[in-house]
């Protein structure tokens, strides 16, 4: 969360209690990585609430520690993690041809994006009521495109209405991330993708009860899959 140690370690341990809830509600093995994304969120806040932590405190070696973690998380893990996801749950075969072909796209943005976390310092800041990452790179004009293209716009091509719906609530969230605080957009962004995290839970766990049209519901399955 971008406001508070108490808010991220809040928001990070309901998230990670969904995350639990979410992965109960799969039915197949292929839904997994989808589930999970609500967890690892959880894990991210609450790095964030130790960084929160480290300015009232001095800790500079956790503060760095967990600034990195943070960082892996924000930069290198959701371009790569998210079209995997998406592309495992995939069974029309262009379809996921198309969304592990924009998962590459992720692979390179994130090792380009890793380089410079790894060879210059990546330092934690609180500007107003915001964390601020220092993160040049990561605002460069293509570096963001591919970035959102890997996170978002690889869900359009989903054939499940719901993560196309998710796709596109992310790219809005980081247009108000971006509006709202430029300088803050990765704890920004990430606090708001975090709570669209929890449309997963609610998605599986109310598949069966029209809480979504039916033709945003996965197919359904007795059991997971052997």
């Amino acid at each position: 969360m971008c406001f508070s140690a108490p808010a991220s370690f809040i928001a990070g341990t309901a998230l990670s209690a969904i995350g639990v809830a979410a992965l109960r509600n799969t039915r197949v093995r292929s839904e997994l990585p989808f589930a999970m994304i609500p967890l690892l969120f959880g894990i991210q806040q609450l790095t964030e609430g130790v960084i929160w932590l480290t300015f009232s405190y001095d800790a500079p070696i956790l503060k760095e520690t967990m600034t990195y973690l943070y960082s892996v998380f924000s930069h290198v893990l959701w371009p790569i993690y998210v079209p995997l996801a998406m592309g495992i749950m995939e069974a029309v075969r262009w379809r996921k041809k198309a969304i592990f072909a924009f998962g590459v796209a992720g692979v390179a943005v994130s090792l380009y994006l890793l380089y410079f976390i790894v060879a210059t310092p990546m330092v934690a800041e609180v500007v107003g009521r915001h964390i601020v990452y220092d993160s040049p790179h990561f605002y460069l004009i293509p570096v963001m495109v591919v970035y959102l293209a890997a996170t978002c716009v690889s869900c359009v091509f989903s054939s499940h209405a719901f993560v196309k719906l998710f796709g596109g609530l992310l790219f809005a969230s980081f247009a108000a991330a971006y509006i709202i605080h430029v300088m803050a957009l990765v704890s920004v962004w990430c606090f708001f993708a975090a709570i669209l995290s929890l449309l997963i839970y609610i998605h599986l766990r109310f598949r069966d009860l029209g809480g979504f049209p039916k033709n945003m519901r996965f197919r359904r399955r007795p059991h997971l899959a052997a």
